[in-house]
């Protein structure tokens, strides 16, 4: 029988189709490329845990922190693309280092299909309460005092964390010392420890102890107030703006059937009422987009930091 390339794609097709249909058969691996205590694996377990009630499989967590996100993200692209395997992305593994031209061991537009946002959020500027310096007008003026004394702790190298510091040093003309660490978590353990001056935390990494006194915010990072009290940091040095991202992203190849799938789940549960209310306790603002729109928006992420990089000059490992 000759070969006949249209039943061949049929089949295809009907397979593709039965496999979405059973699809997850067993339980699916998230991926957080950060230690737990920060945002991004305190957003991967609540939405972790309402996909694997939506979808009747367990959504396991496997953090794998270290490397601004690196390790983890690796990780991911060279796992099977099947749809039981998808990884945490944000600002810094998937926009800041390939903006910057880091050697990575992956290609974000080749190697992964963005799923969707999960949320946003502003970084909180925190200190030690201790620190004599109880607004951002203060604190610049004790940077211009005491130049290269006073240091931030940041997630590691090239993350949103660390830029923020080096805007900081940029637009503000004063030299704070950056401290790198292995995920938000450990860094608010500095500050609070006095082994760093302030960070730039995501609010799930400072938020609770802010609220059990041991740290102190003095402003948020994005582009206008999210909290009333709150300055942001553009109201002392125009143009400052940093914000954070989750979203989830699956290696390249799974079919589109099964992201399709992925796709509604996430927003399914990024809708319901009760992770909402999660996310934003953690200081996060719940977003969904399309597969394609996220793709756009990791892209437009990339260039904009790529050039934030080069004009600080800021160097690149």
């Amino acid at each position: 029988m000759p070969f006949n390339p249209l039943i061949l794609s049929a089949l295809l097709f009907v397979a593709g189709a039965a496999a979405a249909q059973t699809f997850p058969a067993k339980a699916i691996r998230m991926i957080s490329p950060y230690p737990p205590g920060g945002g991004t694996d305190a957003s991967a377990r609540i939405v972790a845990q309402a996909l694997g009630e939506q979808m009747g499989q367990q959504v396991v967590v496997d953090s794998r922190g270290g490397a601004s996100g690196r390790i983890g993200v690796e990780l991911a692209a060279k796992a099977p693309p099947d749809g039981y395997t998808i990884v945490v992305g944000n600002v810094a593994p998937m926009a800041i280092l390939p903006g910057a031209g880091a050697k990575l061991a992956y290609n974000v537009a080749r190697d992964f299909q963005p799923l969707s946002l999960m949320a946003t959020s502003d970084y909180v500027l925190t200190v030690h309460p201790s620190l004599p310096a109880k607004t951002i007008k203060e604190l610049l003026a004790l940077a211009k005092a005491k130049p290269g004394e006073l240091t931030y702790a940041s997630s590691g190298l090239l993350g949103g964390p660390h830029l923020g510091g080096e805007l900081i040093n940029l637009l503000a003309n004063v030299k704070v010392v950056h401290i790198p660490y292995k995920g938000n978590g450990p860094a608010a353990i500095a500050i609070m420890t006095g082994e760093a001056t302030m960070m730039f935390g995501s609010g799930p990494s400072v938020v609770p102890h802010v609220q059990t006194g041991k740290l102190r915010v003095l402003a948020t990072t994005g582009p206008k107030r999210t909290m009333s009290h709150l300055p942001a940091m553009n109201e002392l040095l125009p143009g400052y703006e940093v914000t954070q991202w989750y979203g989830l992203l699956a290696p390249a190849g799974v079919p589109r059937d099964i992201v399709d799938r992925l796709h509604r789940e996430i927003v399914r549960a990024v809708a319901n009422p009760k992770v909402s209310q999660l996310l934003t306790n953690l200081g996060t603002q719940p977003t969904t987009n399309t597969p394609d729109e996220f793709a756009a928006f990791i892209k437009s992420e990339t260039e904009k930091w790529g050039r934030v990089i080069r004009n600080a000059k800021i160097p690149v490992d």
